[in-house]
């Protein structure tokens, strides 16, 4: 595509109420033999860089997903033997001369480059390296019918750099280095679904944020270089982050694609599941099962097939005769509710003709909407097109009107990736091969704006099955989409989370149990740890099925997240028998009590861009051995967290990162750091170390968060001066925006053995006890 097509279709980004940033002037656009290479500051710690043969193009907007303003204050410009340099307080951009190619020899006439040479380095203040952009390209091709390019870019690495991030990649590995990554959504991958955030953090202080939204192969530290390619462009564009720690990276990262915000107190509940619920009276008498066995609940969920036809958007009154009702009597419990609502509508729905004649569905070349998938048995329903403004406030207001208003609180996009794959065809903006990745962004962003004008001081949430740059703004609750229920799924999960959550995915989990049918999986190679009778979840033949939903349950226990979902006779606690039942029951009560500890951390993930779940490259970097463990994370500052995923296992090794002494949280043994440990792993509970100088506060008992949760203790573990900070609010309104209220730092004093409180904090009423582990 040429610079006009280029820019007609940044104009129709704009047309389509997308948002583009504010088209600012760069800092600079330098002429490297015919390339033109622009540098667009955004922070002191975040710049841009785009490169294109048009010098119009190399100038354009970013795409979809970043929507920061360029920034270029304290930045400066020099010249240093023809070379620019670009200077801030926490970067050095180095843009290297490049002199015109002399005569080509033989051998060059079949080998030259096409392009013009770019080189471009990004170091520290002082010039400490972090990495350097060694080439570029553009291979023209046509997709879709269009003329247009392959556009790809390759970076320095170091024998010693490891990666993460890239989105959701269930493949079982957590460091990406020697890996290839498809960086595309594909809900059919094998090893369960994969989501693009094209956003890679590496070991050596830095990130790149790819900006391109066609389908995208990363292979990272593979000979020496990480390369980028996407299949559809027509320039390079991508950001560097840098920080001190990851942490800095992070909140660059929130800085350019937007905050990610704090979720109504509720979405840290339990929140329970079933795919489906088929009627009203099924769905009211699982909650009132978890209120008549004292079990702790937050909220529930009604799941597809409510409706009368795919695409009415509306509820079936013979399955559900009075949801108003329904979730009146859910709130007088102390509950909430989310629903499911796709985004794909039937030939024989109520929407489909008005939608089509409207242009509002994804359309093949001749403009008619693409009904169902050539794939699977899915051969159902339209796509919404989510890039027509009109449409997407259209969708909302069908929400509104006819599903919220009965009483739902928040909603279940399901879908999002979307299931009906756009290649091959076209959205209003362009093809969906050049934005294949762009769908969850718009998609969930409908809901997002449609929540804030019409519910402003009401905390928007939603369940999203994928993610793209920025959808976590939205308020997104993401997870691992429909895994199977089995322990090799439950093993990938860990791995999985980390790099969702180092992709800025900071609210994910996964379906605990897994979502497929448990049946057919054969014995368990030794005896169950949990006996599987009256378990009524699973097929008969799966005799460790209640063994693995427990192992699951206790990880998911630690994740920030925690649902019940999934396609059996039954999902509800008590539903894998009396064995498992008392465990669960345990845990869950242990998830309660965290609650003070849990949304302190949600909050800090809103005031600074840090995730909650971390792996440990982000607190130990400088651990070589911590680098590389997949299978434990650091749950917000002060646990270690190491799930079990093998059947029949009692005990696992955990490694222990160096710097800090750590305590078994179960037994209050003290262990030094920089050692792998046997740890004991009884079916009760999984392994749970807290770093020394933490400060854990425990919430006294509740059956939801509608309850007020005092603060029962504190559980303070000595052999380091640390801090705790305590957080509470409403939990439900938007007030914590534009407040500070309920923030509390205590800090733990090793030398005097005492926590310290605020002096404004004054009286024992004030000041709940503190336990002292040492």
């Amino acid at each position: 595509m040429k610079a006009k097509a280029r820019i007609f279709t940044l104009a129709l980004l704009l047309q389509a109420g997308c948002a583009v940033p504010a088209l600012a002037a760069p800092l600079a656009v330098l002429d490297r033999n015919g390339a033109a290479v622009s540098i667009e500051p955004y922070a002191p710690n975040i710049v841009r860089v785009t490169i294109a043969t048009d010098p119009d193009v190399a100038r354009s907007a970013p795409g979809e997903g970043p929507n920061a303003t360029p920034d270029a204050a304290g930045w400066t410009h020099a010249s240093d033997n023809g070379a620019d340099v670009f200077r801030s307080g926490d970067l050095e951009v180095r843009v290297d001369a490049q002199p015109w190619p002399s005569a080509p020899t033989m051998m060059a006439r079949y080998f030259a480059p096409s392009l013009p040479s770019v080189s471009i380095g990004f170091a520290r203040p002082g010039g400490a390296a972090l990495t350097r952009m060694n080439s570029w390209e553009m291979s023209p091709h046509d997709v879709s019918g269009e003329h247009t390019f392959r556009v790809g870019a390759s970076f320095s690495t170091t024998a010693d750099e490891h990666f993460w991030g890239l989105g959701q990649n269930q493949q079982g590995f957590a460091d990406l280095r020697g890996r290839t990554i498809d960086c595309r959504h594909n809900y059919d991958a094998p090893e369960g679904e994969s989501v693009c955030v094209p956003f890679m953090v590496t070991s050596k202080g830095y990130g790149i944020v790819w900006d391109n939204p066609s389908a995208t192969t990363v292979s990272a530290g593979v000979n020496g270089k990480t390369h980028w390619q996407s299949n559809v462009g027509e320039r390079v564009s991508f950001f560097v982050i840098t920080g001190k720690t990851t942490d800095e990276i992070y909140a660059g990262y929130a800085r350019l694609t937007g905050t990610t915000p704090l979720p109504p107190k509720a979405a840290l509940g339990l929140i329970q599941s079933k795919a489906r619920y088929e009627t009203q009276a099924e769905l009211l008498d699982i909650a009132k099962g978890y209120r008549a066995r004292n079990l702790p609940l937050d909220i529930m969920v009604l799941d597809w097939f409510y409706w009368t036809a795919l695409g009415n958007l509306d509820i079936d009154r013979s399955a559900f005769p009075d949801p108003k009702g329904m979730n009146a009597q859910l709130n007088a419990m102390g509950m909430r509710s989310l629903i499911s609502v796709w985004p794909r509508f039937e030939k024989v729905s109520k929407n489909f003709d008005t939608l089509a004649a409207k242009g509002w569905l994804l359309h093949d070349k001749d403009g008619k909407p693409v009904d169902g998938l050539p794939i699977r048995s899915d051969r159902a329903g339209a796509l919404i097109d989510p890039t027509v403004p009109a449409a997407r406030k259209w969708f909302w207001s069908q929400i509104r009107d006819n599903i919220l208003s009965q009483g739902f609180d928040w909603t279940w996009l399901d879908e999002t990736e979307p299931d009906l794959v756009p290649d091959g065809y076209f959205y209003s903006i362009g093809s969906g091969d050049r934005y294949h990745n762009l769908f969850p962004l718009l998609h969930t962003q409908s809901v997002a704006d449609g929540s804030a004008q019409d519910r402003p001081n009401k905390r928007n949430m939603i369940l999203c099955r994928a993610a793209y740059l920025g959808a976590q703004r939205n308020g997104c609750l993401f997870w691992s989409s429909d895994v199977d229920a089995t322990w090799e799924a439950l093993q990938r999960q860990i791995p999985t989370g980390i790099n969702a959550a180092a992709s800025g995915m900071t609210y994910w989990s996964s379906d605990t149990g897994g979502w497929q049918y448990p049946g057919g999986a054969g014995e368990a190679t030794t005896a169950p740890l949990v006996d599987p009778a009256g378990a009524t979840a699973m097929a008969p033949d799966y005799k460790d099925y209640p063994e693995l939903f427990v192992r699951w349950f206790q990880y998911n226990t630690f994740t920030p997240t925690l649902r019940i979902h999934g396609q059996r006779p039954g999902t509800a606690l008590w539903q894998y028998g009396p064995a498992a039942e008392a465990i669960l029951a345990d845990t869950l009560r242990l998830r309660y009590a965290l609650l003070p500890y849990t949304y302190a951390a949600a909050r800090h993930a809103y005031d600074t861009g840090a995730p909650i779940m971390r792996g440990l490259f982000m607190d130990f970097p400088g651990d070589a051995q911590a680098l590389t463990v997949k299978d434990q994370y650091m749950f917000g500052p002060a646990f270690l967290v190491a799930p079990v995923t093998r059947q029949g296992q009692t005990h696992r090794p955990v490694y222990l990162p160096k710097g800090t002494d750590w305590y078994d949280w179960w037994t209050g043994r003290k262990f030094a750091g920089g050692q792998t440990i046997e740890a004991d792993a009884p079916i009760a509970h999984i392994p749970l170390f807290v770093r020394a100088g933490s400060v854990v506060p425990l919430g006294t008992p509740i059956l939801s968060t509608a309850e007020k949760q005092g603060i029962a203790k504190l559980r303070a573990f000595a052999g380091a001066n640390g801090e705790a900070t305590l957080y509470d609010d409403d939990g439900q309104t938007n007030a914590y925006k534009t407040s500070q209220a309920g923030k509390t730092v205590v800090r733990w004093n090793d030398a005097s053995g005492q926590v310290e409180w605020p002096a404004g904090m004054k009286g024992s009423a004030a000041r709940p006890p503190v336990e002292v582990v040492r």
